[in-house]
């Protein structure tokens, strides 16, 4: 599907009250080439415009809108199922806003196997393909780190199984998720949590789901390499010795000062 252009920007400077154009000139303002914006009318990603002939319609910022989401999902890896999951909850969120976005979130990678993941609780059989339903299964790594930190522990919300396939890895690995590092890591995720909720927009259940989505697709990579650069920031405090450090004045080369 090709990459995702900056769709904030993008959305700001070809949106606007009032805008009605052919799929063509749609095409060329969201720079999306025609034929993929012609392909998602097909599979049902994109709205159909206003029909204004037989042949002819005509698309407004909803439209725009859309393909943002679309492109933006595309461009984090996500399939084409798994964006049209998306799409429908946003379409028709339904009364239960909170079982909406759990089930939006849940269309988002990474993509485990819930039902290996978990364990069968006592009393729970399986069926005869030696599968469970995922609210039927317990993840016990899982609910000891959430149960250490507080938070509500549902197993039938897919970043559990989630978490708990993290925690195996780091198991197999002979790796530990010690008290001391859930408290550290739980006490910062749950900050950056709350003010990623609090900034949600509530005008509609349509702008919430679409926001909760984009959000954690699109910020997740930046708290990875975030956390990535503090490590390298904080190492080179420790590793590297106070020569190594030393930074070129700005125009100054090695060169120039090492002939």
């Amino acid at each position: 599907m090709g990459p995702c252009p900056n769709w904030i920007a993008v959305v700001s400077v070809v949106s606007g009250k009032g805008l009605s154009v052919r799929i063509s000139e749609l095409a060329s303002r969201t720079r999306v080439p025609l034929p993929t914006v012609k392909y998602y009318l097909r599979e049902g990603l994109l709205m159909p415009g206003r029909a204004t002939s037989a042949t002819q319609a005509q698309y407004d910022d909803n439209h725009v809108r859309r393909l943002g989401l679309v492109r933006a999902l595309a461009s984090q890896g996500l399939p084409l199922d798994r964006i049209k999951v998306v799409v429908a909850l946003v379409d028709h969120p339904g009364d239960d806003l909170f079982e909406v976005l759990g089930k939006a979130i849940a269309a988002l990678p990474p993509y485990v196997d819930e039902t290996s993941a978990g364990e069968t609780p006592a009393g729970e059989t399986r069926t005869g393909d030696g599968t469970a339903a995922a609210g039927a299964l317990d993840y016990p790594r899982a609910r000891r780190v959430l149960d250490r930190l507080g938070q509500l522990y549902d197993p039938r919300f897919t970043a559990v199984a989630q978490l708990e396939h993290a925690l195996a890895a780091l198991d197999a690995a002979g790796l530990t998720m010690s008290e001391r590092r859930i408290d550290a890591y739980g006490q910062h995720i749950r900050e950056i949590a709350r003010f990623e909720v609090g900034v949600l927009p509530t005008t509609s259940p349509h702008e919430t789901v679409e926001a909760a989505v984009l959000g954690t697709a699109l910020y997740e990579p930046v708290l990875t390499a975030m956390r990535r650069l503090a490590h390298q920031h904080l190492a080179a405090g420790i590793f590297v010795s106070p020569p190594e450090c030393h930074r070129n004045p700005p125009g100054k080369s090695n060169t120039e000062e090492n002939p």
